[in-house]
């Protein structure tokens, strides 16, 4: 019998710099359908050398963004990132507007700090939505003794007959993945309610021993799932210690498994400053793209 209540503490170590990928805070809210959501069963395709990180790719801007932090995300100058984009303001960016991003022309200086890293690819899962969508996530498991930082992934949709439907790059919750933890990277693709397979290509792994990470931890979490497994309702604390620098920045994340361990849901809660020794109270939803949820577990990173 599905466990009601759950409590799942996890700490994860974070960052004050902001050299790592910025998600939006304003992540699109999970549908929650009446019915059962179909699961697809993909033929994964993970390549035993991934794509190098100066290979260019297209970004969707998202709330928040800006020039700035996307060089340093993906490890670009802004020369480079306004020279790939010279009809784009950066001053003035348009949610859900398409970037290109460049080669770094750092690549040469900074060597091994841009070789990915092949990580496994657990499982790959896509579920539609009420408004003939489709969520797709990819479960990236850290098998590395070091955190990775700069994971992404490409999701490609095909028919029967192997034909490319869509194709978009999926981004991880938080910017880093501890040694031995797994996340998601997932993408919404609108207007496709299925597809006959899934394909999945990491991007970008890149392992980081960052030593000015602040040592964020997580008391007291709670996860009450309803009686239809539909919705969660996730609590708790973010704490800091007193030798640690202070915090501008706090995301908690949740991800929802049904029973069998697959991915049916997620999402990213963001808190403003926390001070050294001081502590944050968290409270928020995730909800259900598929079945039931039989388990919800919590990540944090503070920067």
């Amino acid at each position: 019998m599905r466990n009601l209540s759950l409590f799942l503490i996890l700490a994860l170590t974070a960052c004050s710099a902001q050299s790592l990928p910025n998600p939006s805070s304003d992540l699109p809210e999970p549908y929650f359908t009446a019915t059962a959501s179909p699961t697809l069963t993909p033929n994964v395709v993970v390549p035993s050398t991934p794509l190098p990180s100066p290979t260019p790719f297209i970004y969707i801007v998202e709330a928040g963004d800006t020039f700035s932090e996307l060089s340093e995300k993906f490890h670009v100058s802004q020369d480079d990132l306004r020279a790939a984009n010279p009809d784009i303001n950066p001053n003035a960016m348009t949610i859900g507007a398409t970037l290109v991003i460049p080669g770094s022309s750092q690549a040469g200086a900074a060597g091994s700090t841009l070789t990915p890293v092949p990580v496994p690819v657990s499982q790959v899962i896509c579920h539609p939505t009420a408004d003939n969508g489709l969520w797709c996530f990819a479960l990236i498991r850290n098998d590395t003794p070091d955190e990775l930082e700069n994971v992404s992934a490409q999701i490609t949709l095909l028919d029967k007959n192997k034909a490319v439907l869509a194709s978009q790059t999926a981004f991880t919750p938080l910017d880093i993945i501890p040694p031995g933890a797994s996340l998601p990277a997932y993408v919404f693709f609108p207007g496709l309610s299925a597809a006959a397979d899934v394909q999945v290509q990491l991007l970008s792994a890149i392992p980081s021993n960052n030593a000015q990470r602040l040592q964020a931890v997580l008391n007291n979490t709670v996860a009450q799932i309803n009686w239809s497994g539909s919705t969660a309702r996730v609590s708790g604390q973010v704490q800091l210690p007193a030798e640690s620098p202070a915090a501008t920045l706090v995301w908690v994340a949740a991800v929802a498994y049904d029973r069998d361990g697959r991915v049916i849901g997620v999402k990213r809660w963001e808190g403003g400053s926390v001070q050294p020794g001081g502590s944050m109270q968290f409270n928020f939803e995730v909800s259900s793209l598929g079945s039931a949820m039989d388990a919800v577990e919590f990540f944090v990173e503070a920067k």
